[in-house]
């Protein structure tokens, strides 16, 4: 429904908001698990990451079409501009997503989704560190409760007593030490790239674009010495997959977009806040359902200390007194 001046409705607009967060609740939950069970051992990690970051152009390059900045790119568009805004987060994007392909292999679903939640922690560290952006006094007490979270399944998940001693050492530094590397990582990428659309200008979709070209660069350029290259060379880009693997590597590429669209249409954090939060839900629900694996005792306890903490650090933002007195 539209208002006299061609505006949609306030109502529209609130289904709208739900209906991509359901959707985005519904991708997050399940990504770990899809990812799991779709992706076989002998996929080559880069050979998903690199076809993932290709899906991510095409859709970004259609979302730039519909909405008319296509048109426009060529004229503002530059290398140099380019680079400086998206080189750096790419490379880090890149490597983030080849560790999380690591960590999906060797964690159950539900702790690899706690575990990487611990990536607001670190976007907070690091927009502090590079754009002086505070935290309030409830946001510093909801990040140590995350990380009281993320050492109690560190250690419970990594010395658990049920396992071997080498099955909890692949834990421990194929599963539990890449997603936490990842989200140094993530936290890292996120604070450049609010600083690129702050002070570059640059729009979502275009950065998703030169991000993925970039970063799809880079782990091309990996492959000339790393173990993924010499499978390749061995075996083929698509060895092990299945028409399965395009089900995680296209569902990844649309939470993106997504996220995007949560973001632009409910014009704050909270929402994701709530989908984040319902998404943990989710992805318990689901591993218990198809994988009859119910949560570890961790988890369970882990579980409500990351709730709470995503809960209260998206209700009480950090307000600037002297702003607030002007």
């Amino acid at each position: 429904m539209a208002t006299a001046n061609g505006a949609k409705s306030p109502s529209s607009m609130g289904t709208k908001v739900l209906f991509y967060s359901i959707l985005l609740t519904l991708q997050y939950g399940a990504q770990p698990l899809i990812s799991k069970r779709c992706i076989g051992k002998d996929v080559i990690v880069t050979s998903s990451v690199l076809t993932c970051e290709i899906v991510k152009v095409v859709c970004a390059l259609i979302l730039m079409a519909r909405d008319g900045t296509l048109k426009g790119l060529s004229k503002e568009w530059t290398l140099m501009g380019s680079l400086t805004a998206s080189g750096l987060p790419a490379a880090i994007y890149a490597l983030q997503n080849s560790l999380l392909q690591i960590s999906y292999r060797n964690l159950d679903s539900l702790t690899f989704s706690i575990l990487n939640q611990t990536k607001i922690f670190f976007t907070a560290f690091f927009t502090f560190i590079i754009l002086r952006q505070k935290q309030s006094i409830q946001q510093i007490g909801a990040l140590c409760l995350l990380i009281m979270a993320a050492v109690l399944l560190s250690v419970g998940e990594g010395s658990n007593k049920g396992s071997s001693a080498s099955n909890s050492d692949q834990v421990l530094f194929y599963g539990i030490i890449p997603v936490l590397a990842a989200s140094v990582l993530s936290g890292l990428a996120s604070s450049l790239c609010q600083w690129a659309s702050q002070v570059k200008k640059h729009s979502s979709y275009l950065m998703t674009v030169e991000m993925s070209i970039v970063g799809s660069l880079c782990l091309l350029a990996s492959t000339l010495k790393s173990p993924d290259g010499e499978a390749i060379k061995k075996y083929g880009f698509f060895h092990g997959w299945t028409a399965l693997t395009l089900v995680p590597v296209i569902s990844n590429a649309l939470g993106g977009i997504l996220v995007g669209l949560v973001t632009s249409h409910a014009g704050g954090v909270r929402k994701q806040g709530f989908v984040i939060v319902s998404a943990l839900l989710v992805t318990a629900l689901l591993q218990f359902a198809f994988e009859g694996k119910p949560p570890s005792s961790y988890c369970l306890v882990a579980l409500p200390l990351v709730m709470s903490s995503i809960s209260l650090y998206q209700k009480y933002p950090y307000l600037d007194k002297k702003k607030k007195k002007v």
